[in-house]
Order: structure tokens, then C-alpha cells, then sequence
């Protein structure tokens, strides 16, 4: 099944074609010809893109099964707090406000601060079946996974915890209300990639309609109508700039597909 996505107002920094997109059913090797869109929160899409595609709803469940908790690619990581909240299972408070489906915040290895999506993770599964997390390398916002991800299995530990709850929800005080798709690059070890690009003149600055948010400068915002043009010219700007001061290389935490 295809479907027409407008990524202008389907992403998060609300750039892009519209496209058709390919809706995944079902667990097949085929699939890896695509690139997955998720919930397109990370993402800048070029004029051109590969092949996409998206899983559907039957990859969206949440359910414990033999002491572990399963869950589909697919599920918004809001929709995983909400049941751990629920049912009090500890472990999964950070990805509050952590837009995007579970199936991507592995990809990324998404986290906040010391918590990361790889200390709770215990295996995954994909076309080639299920893969155990301590074959998996995962990094600071990234891993090797190559191949599109349908399920994975996470510890079940009980105890939510609110108080940690509302300590990371303050964090994110300071991020823009503009659409953006989160951080534009990587912390450099010891360091931050907001820092760095506040000290090279480019906090707030803009090229057309995109700009390094004048709030927090790792975000790049949409302004209205912002184009693709424009927000690659400010990403190799803040590269540029940076390590032309600094000597460091800025790496990218959005996906430019």
C-alpha cells in the first residue's frame, strides 16, 4: 500500500516534497530497499529523497509477555510513557517529550543527559529475526542497526518514577516552540553544540526563513516556509565556523535524507 506524505507538514520542521511513501505490512526482506520515515521528528528531507516508507498500525502495540515488555516499531514514544506511567514500570521517563516511534529512538539511541534507550533495551527484531542488544553496537545517539526494526523487548522493572519525571521535562524548558526537528548536531565529547555555535556569532541568525533558534542555538527553526536550501547553507555554516575557531568537526544529529 503507498501513500502521498507531505512532508511540509508531516515533519517536525515542517520542509519537504510531497512524495509517495511505501506502508509497511508486514515483516519482509524487500523492505530494505526503503528508507524508514518513522515520525519524520529528526528527519530534513531533500527535494529528491530515496525510496521511503513507514510502518502501519499493526506495528503500534505495547505488551508484557514473559517478564519483558514488547514493543512495535511503530508505538510514539509519548504513547510508552503513558503506559509505563500507567501500569508503574521504571526505566522509560526520559523519552518524555522525546518526540518520534520507539523503532527510531533506537535507531538513534535516543536518551537525555545519562539516560539512554540503550540501557534498557534487550533485543530487537528485524527480517532477520530477533537480534540480542549485547550484539548490537549503540553510542552516543547512534548504533549499527542497518536493517528496519518491527519489535523490540525492553526490561520490565516496576517503580515510575515522577520525581526524575518532572527533573527531565525541566530540561527542555529552554527549546523553542518554533518547528525544528530537535538538535541539529551531536555534543562534542566534554562539550556543547549549542555553546559552540552561540560563540561563533550564529545563535539567532537566519538565512531565509530557517534560523538557529535565538532559544537554544542547536536548534535549527523553521521560521515559515523555510526551505531545504536554506537550512543545509546554515548546517555547513555552523561547520564551517566551528571548526574554524575551534578544530572541531560538528556531527549531525539530524538525518538529511
Amino acid at each position: 500500500m503507498k501513500k502521498i506524505v507531505d512532508f511540509s507538514r508531516y515533519s517536525s520542521i515542517k520542509i519537504g516534497p510531497k512524495v509517495e511513501v511505501e506502508i509497511i505490512e508486514e515483516i519482509s526482506k524487500k523492505n530494505e530497499e526503503f528508507f524508514l520515515i518513522g515520525g519524520a521528528n529528526n528527519i530534513l528531507v531533500s527535494p529528491n529523497p530515496p525510496k521511503l516508507a513507514k510502518l502501519s498500525k499493526k506495528f503500534d502495540y505495547i505488551k508484557i509477555k514473559n517478564g519483558e515488555l514488547i514493543i512495535g516499531a511503530a508505538t510514539p514514544t509519548g504513547k510508552v510513557v503513558s503506559f509505563c506511567k500507567k501500569y508503574n514500570i521504571g526505566g522509560f521517563e526520559f523519552l518524555s517529550k522525546l518526540p518520534g516511534t520507539i523503532g527510531g529512538a533506537i535507531k538513534m539511541n535516543a536518551g537525555v543527559k545519562e539516560y539512554e534507550i540503550k540501557d534498557v533495551l534487550k533485543w530487537i527484531r528485524t527480517f532477520e529475526g530477533i537480534i540480542k542488544r549485547e550484539d548490537i553496537k549503540m553510542e552516543y545517539r547512534k548504533s549499527d542497526i542497518q536493517n528496519i526494526i518491527y519489535e523490540a523487548g525492553f526490561e520490565l522493572k516496576n517503580g515510575f518514577d515522577n520525581t526524575l519525571l518532572k527533573k527531565l521535562l525541566n530540561l527542555r524548558t529552554n527549546q523553542p516552540k518554533l518547528p525544528s526537528a530537535g538538535s541539529v548536531f551531536k555534543n562534542p565529547k566534554g562539550d556543547f553544540a549549542g555553546r559552540l555555535i552561540e560563540n561563533v556569532g550564529l545563535k539567532g541568525y537566519r538565512v531565509g526563513n530557517m534560523a538557529f533558534s535565538d532559544i537554544h542555538a542547536n536548534f535549527l527553526v523553521n521560521l515559515g516556509d523555510g526551505s531545504f536550501k536554506d537550512a543545509i547553507t546554515l548546517i555547513n555554516l555552523a561547520k564551517e565556523k566551528v571548526f574554524k575557531k575551534y578544530k572541531t568537526i560538528l556531527k549531525e544529529e539530524i538525518i538529511i535524507v
